[in-house]
């Protein structure tokens, strides 16, 4: 029988690359001359490090823009809490890996609800599918792709 697995990874090389060009680009504008501004990458966290909160706003934007650019899909990128410490202030930005219980259930319930005939099961981080026609499985691809579950989704183990 057809199936596929639905699943939400982050590229991290890609990460590090849009991190890079970031930084590079913070070293190009002109309202970050004098400023202390830097993008760090630890582990699969980026810290954002300023002297403004405004600024910090504007370096989220700038790293955006740099996902978006690496088509990493920028709306895995979760800005934490902003930090202030001195004359600094910092943000982390955290990356949504994996499908969560809750989301997956999103996923289950909207896929029931289009009655298409598949089954869907949780399992761990992922949702699989397994449907008897390739058309089915299309189509909850399709259902998958136009409905907002607030994270990326990728397709992946898709075996006939």
């Amino acid at each position: 029988m057809p199936q596929f697995d639905i699943i939400s990874e982050v590229d991290m090389v890609e990460v590090k690359n849009a991190t890079d060009n970031a930084n590079r680009e913070l070293s190009t504008r002109f309202d970050f001359r004098g400023v202390d501004a830097s993008f760090e990458l630890i582990k699969e966290k980026i810290k954002m490090r300023t002297d403004e909160d405004m600024q910090l706003r504007q370096m989220a934007d700038i790293l955006r823009t740099a996902l978006v650019k690496r088509n990493v899909d920028s709306s895995a990128m979760s800005v934490g809490k902003t930090e202030f410490s001195g004359k600094t202030c910092s943000a982390d930005v955290e990356f949504l890996q994996g499908v969560e219980g809750s989301v997956a259930k999103k996923v289950v319930k909207a896929i029931k609800d289009s009655k298409i005939k598949v089954q869907v099961s949780i399992q761990g981080d992922k949702v699989r599918v397994v449907g008897k026609k390739r058309d089915d499985l299309q189509a909850v691809m399709q259902l998958i792709r136009t409905s907002d579950l607030g994270q990326p989704f990728q397709f992946d183990n898709q075996r006939d």
